[in-house]
């Protein structure tokens, strides 16, 4: 099938299953994610992850959190930073901990184990954004800690990767990076954010009114968009975090409505579905049944390490019980980052091969799991909101 068919099919499918999600009261991102089980390699064989499949996907990520960033409060994020510091730390400590010597039960080296840990330390926020935008909870104490947590995580994660790669010796281009530079280099990314947040976008955007071109404040914002994507992914950052921020430039303009509206039905209609179909065509259940009891010791611990970790941290900052969990709940997600991180790692031989799709499966079914216990978490925190609003919108 060629690829204008694969899409084709890909949007009709992804819309049904939204729908039937959403009759069955359930993520409708789950419904996404499973198009991409049921069509990929792990039942009908019938698509596969192409280089423009995975394109359309990456692009459909960069979106999601631009879209994330636009509807995001900065002020509410500003107020949520330290704790949101704590909420990662505590989140990357415990399963690099836990599950670096769970990994040691199934004989992995000290080495291995610890790169295991590494790479369930990392979070993926794109899915919960998703989730938590879907029950209109994106705008709120929980959703800025769950934000901010998760850009601090990817800067923590990107350094744990450097120091494994450096203590390996040097093997494939990545270990030369200097973790020195990377630091300056992320620095001097955020620098280079602020920047853009109080003076370049504004700037940019207020420009765009005199340009004769229909739509140019949207295209404008999608240039910064892309822009920021870009260098973050230069220092070693995903580009998710980069549109995440040129969002939240473009939310601090007259223009956040006008970019709102014109750049959500494009994401929703074509890019962003593609981006979780793309989860479930990593998917295989190849040799499965020999690693079952390291697949479901990982994938129990992918989500309660995350869990407890990140539902620590809030607790540490005085949040109550329920946001807590739904704090917790927000960061199990690891998708695009763990994958990467992986792929990198086995790359310059951190990881053998043995495991390898066995530890892609894990990343991709704790990714499944965490809307629902989002969702859970939503749902309990919305009950508490009837008496004390746990659920706070400052």
């Amino acid at each position: 099938m060629d690829f204008l068919g694969i899409l084709c099919l890909l949007i009709l499918a992804t819309t049904l299953a939204g729908h039937f999600a959403h009759r069955a009261g359930i993520p409708a991102v789950i419904g996404e994610i499973l198009v991409g089980v049921i069509v990929g390699p792990a039942v009908l064989n019938w698509v596969h992850l192409t280089t423009l499949v995975q394109t359309f996907s990456d692009i459909g990520v960069v979106v999601l959190m631009f879209i994330g960033g636009l509807e995001s409060n900065l002020e509410l994020l500003r107020k949520y930073l330290r704790p949101a510091i704590i909420v990662a730390i505590i989140g990357v400590i415990f399963p690099v901990i836990i599950m670096g010597l769970a990994s040691r039960l199934f004989q992995f080296s000290w080495f291995e184990s610890l790169f295991i840990g590494v790479i369930f330390s990392a979070t993926s926020v794109s899915i919960s954004v998703e989730v938590l935008k879907e029950f209109k909870v994106l705008d709120t104490k929980e959703g800025a800690t769950i934000l901010g947590a998760a850009v601090a995580d990817d800067i923590i994660g990107v350094i744990l990767l450097s120091i494994m790669i450096a203590m390996m010796g040097g093997q494939g281009d990545v270990a030369q990076t200097n973790l020195g530079v990377v630091l300056v280099e992320q620095v001097g990314f955020f620098i280079g954010v602020f920047l853009v947040i109080k003076w370049v976008a504004p700037y940019l955007m207020a420009l765009s009114d005199h340009l004769l071109m229909a739509a140019s404040p949207t295209i404008m914002a999608i240039i910064i968009c892309l822009g920021l994507a870009w260098l973050a992914e230069l220092v070693g950052l995903s580009g998710a975090i980069g549109a995440f921020f040129a969002g939240v430039a473009i939310a601090q303009t007259d223009y956040q409505h006008v970019v709102d509206v014109s750049i959500e039905p494009v994401g929703y209609t074509t890019f962003i579905p593609l981006f979780f179909v793309s989860v479930g065509l990593n998917m295989t259940f190849k040799g499965v049944w020999q690693s079952l009891p390291f697949i479901v010791v990982m994938t129990v611990l992918g989500v309660l390490t995350k869990l407890w970790g990140c539902g620590l941290g809030a607790k540490v900052n005085g949040f109550s019980r329920r946001s807590n969990y739904l704090v917790g709940a927000g960061m199990i997600s690891r998708g695009e980052m763990a994958l990467i991180t992986a792929q990198i790692g086995f790359s310059a031989h951190l990881l053998s091969n043995d495991y390898y799709s066995d530890i892609i499966l894990v990343i991709i079914v704790v990714t499944m799991i965490a809307p629902f216990v989002l969702k859970n978490a939503i749902h309990r925190a919305s009950q508490m909101t009837a008496t004390h609003s746990t659920i706070e919108d400052h």
